[in-house]
């Protein structure tokens, strides 16, 4: 590949826009955020325990009701899934990750508006990425893909 001027220009743009990001106020509260959620014991059981019982959970699920442990075990994972989403390390975590996914998505649309208005940019939530058209809808336009 040959470096030309505009290549080198993007380069360091892209550089200094990292950098930004990595300076935001959104990131460094991501990363104690993160950091308070990977120092909490308690938090780390929750963590570790709702691993192990998914591991279970699945492996019930492939009989489903036949299963002899189902209902135990289906019980079990609502429970510890309960228990980590009211753990105020994990609700914290969540959170501050959300609103970086956020900033990132945002970014994302507004560089990629500025190289084509027909490029697609997953927006991170599943209802809104099905509504958008992919651009092989075979409408002839008439959802307003492009």
């Amino acid at each position: 590949m040959i470096a030309t001027l505009d290549t080198v220009e993007l380069l360091n743009a892209s550089d200094e826009l990292a950098s930004i990001i990595l300076q935001s106020e959104l990131f460094s509260q991501y990363i104690e955020a993160r950091d308070r959620l990977n120092q909490d014991k308690e938090a780390q059981y929750k963590i570790e325990r709702f691993t192990t019982l998914k591991v279970s959970h699945e492996e019930v699920q492939r009989f489903g009701k036949y299963h002899p442990d189902f209902k135990t075990v289906s019980a079990d994972i609502r429970m510890a899934k309960r228990e980590l989403d009211r753990d105020e390390s994990v609700v914290q975590f969540k959170k501050a990750e959300t609103e970086l996914e956020d900033l990132l998505n945002e970014l994302s649309g507004v560089l990629a508006s500025m190289v084509s208005p027909s490029i697609k940019v997953p927006t991170g939530n599943p209802f809104f990425d099905s509504m958008s058209c992919s651009g092989g809808c075979g409408s002839g336009g008439g959802c307003s893909c492009g």
